[in-house]
């Protein structure tokens, strides 16, 4: 595979300067996009993906606007994408002022990433120049469409002074949670039944004030907004999508997943993981990953390496750090692992201490499930590519996510309980659950499930499908 940001650098300045040439009854017929992601991997990941999609799929020009480090980190990690989509799109990429990047507390007992908060109070530092270029953009075009995530409203407040542009927020997070929020804040009830209310983790433990205050601080900026897009497809949400409808106004659209659905595009056909996936059994393998926000105390991951080797299940483990605000300063903290474990497991499991290509792992006929944090990310890939999942959630919206994978999709089975999230998660109650997922008849039905779930997502992404209809519906809206 090419390396996209060589391919991102050697089209961006012919497309920049290109595009400011037109003349002017071009640009007068021309609508652009502006892709404002919040500069964490997760939220990154799902507008340049978003980016891709539009750019494959319709002649319309794309413009990335992120930190110049941020920008790289998400062409780094574009796992998936195809190049000649990436080399479409305009990145911006715009200074931000130095900021701390401390590593993050393993010792923790909450999971959250707060080690970003000097990052966060960074990007509120992109206002005016994405005011500027904004500024700059709608003198030459029809109309523009600021995409944003929900966090970077405040950076993009400056549209509401522009005649010719409107934003819509993309939501990076289940339509389950997004409800649970809107009923909470609102006072309204969640429409559930007696028993599944009685099973969804009180949202109590899942943000730290130091984040609900930075929510706070984007809300009064959020009404500017002309609706939402989500990363979800009805197939999947299809009753918090009738129940979002109740509670909010605007339009909605469910285009997602906004992944490829079919990987013609392997990041690296060479990658190890890949290499030893291609030896094993069909669906025989757990592939275990926590994110890029999720750290482990030692003792927790000696926990885990005792319960995958007691197992005797067949596992890829991705052990990284979480990563700091600037993903690309510091020294990644080496995990270490139980004397001789890598040795002892090699014909089993595999150790990753690197990036790894998940979307391609998760599609490998191999694989046959996921331990995972319920980011909403890993959860969007895994019932795309129909794998079950071990839910393990570590903060924010996993809890949700993973009620909704075990307790509404029944495409998984839980971990350790919300509840108990201050507790050290034993290897005997890690080697139950891997048991249980990968080796019982239990755990094939749950993949059965899983499964067929994924084959619909899939078809919903394809013309006349359900998330299609809807992305061709927002096009179609911003381009009247």
């Amino acid at each position: 595979m090419e390396d996209p940001i060589e391919i991102r650098n050697s089209n961006l300045s012919t497309s920049m300067r290109s595009y400011e040439n037109l003349p002017n009854h071009q640009l007068d017929d021309e609508v652009v996009i502006v892709m404002v992601p919040f500069l964490a991997q997760g939220h990154l990941n799902q507008l340049l993906q978003l980016s891709c999609l539009i750019s494959s799929s319709y002649d319309l020009p794309v413009y990335y606007v992120g930190s110049a480090t941020h920008n790289r980190q998400a062409l780094l990690r574009a796992n998936a994408l195809n190049p000649l989509d990436i080399a479409k799109i305009h990145f911006l990429d715009i200074p931000l002022p130095e900021f701390d990047s401390p590593p993050p507390d393993f010792n923790a007992l909450n999971k959250f990433p707060l080690h970003h908060q000097p990052l966060w109070d960074a990007s509120l530092h992109l206002r005016e120049p994405i005011a500027s270029f904004l500024r700059d953009i709608s003198s030459k075009s029809r109309r523009v469409i600021v995409v944003h995530d929900f966090l970077m409203s405040y950076i993009v407040q400056d549209v509401s002074s522009l005649p010719n542009a409107e934003s819509y927020i993309f939501n990076c997070i289940s339509v389950i949670t997004l409800c649970c929020f809107l009923c909470l804040f609102s006072g309204k009830s969640i429409q559930l039944g007696e028993e599944l209310l009685k099973k969804l983790p009180p949202l109590e433990g899942a943000l730290p004030d130091e984040v609900k205050n930075f929510m706070d601080f984007q809300s009064p900026y959020m009404d500017i907004k002309s609706g939402h897009i989500h990363n979800t497809s009805k197939v999947i949400e299809g009753e918090f999508l009738d129940l979002l409808a109740q509670v909010e106004s605007k339009q909605q659209w469910a285009i997602g997943p906004i992944l490829p659905t079919k990987l013609d595009n392997i990041s690296n056909r060479n990658n190890i993981c890949l290499g030893w996936l291609n030896k094993q059994p069909p669906r025989s393998v757990l592939y275990i990953s926590f994110g890029t926000s999720t750290t482990f105390s030692d003792r927790e991951v000696m926990e885990l390496a005792m319960g995958l080797e007691q197992s005797k299940q067949k596992f890829i483990w991705v052990l990284r750090e979480a990563d700091r605000g600037d993903a690309f300063t510091g020294e990644a903290r080496r995990f270490e692992l139980p004397e001789r474990f890598e040795e002892r497991v090699k014909e089993v499991g595999l150790v990753v201490r690197e990036w790894a290509p998940q979307p391609e792992i998760l599609a490998h006929s191999s694989t046959g499930g996921f331990m995972s944090h319920c980011g909403w990310n890993s959860c969007i890939e895994s019932i795309t590519m129909g794998v079950p999942i071990a839910a393990w959630p570590m903060h924010g919206d996993q809890p949700n996510n993973g009620f909704l994978v075990t307790e509404i999709l029944k495409i998984g089975l839980t971990v350790r309980e919300w509840e108990k999230r201050e507790e050290l998660v034993s290897a005997s109650t890690i080697e139950k659950v891997v048991r249980k997922l990968m080796a019982s008849e239990e755990g094939d039905s749950i993949r059965k499930r899983a499964e067929e779930l994924g084959e619909a997502v899939r078809r919903s992404t394809e013309n006349g499908g359900s998330s299609r209809i809807e992305l061709d519906s927002f096009i179609a809206h911003i381009t009247r």
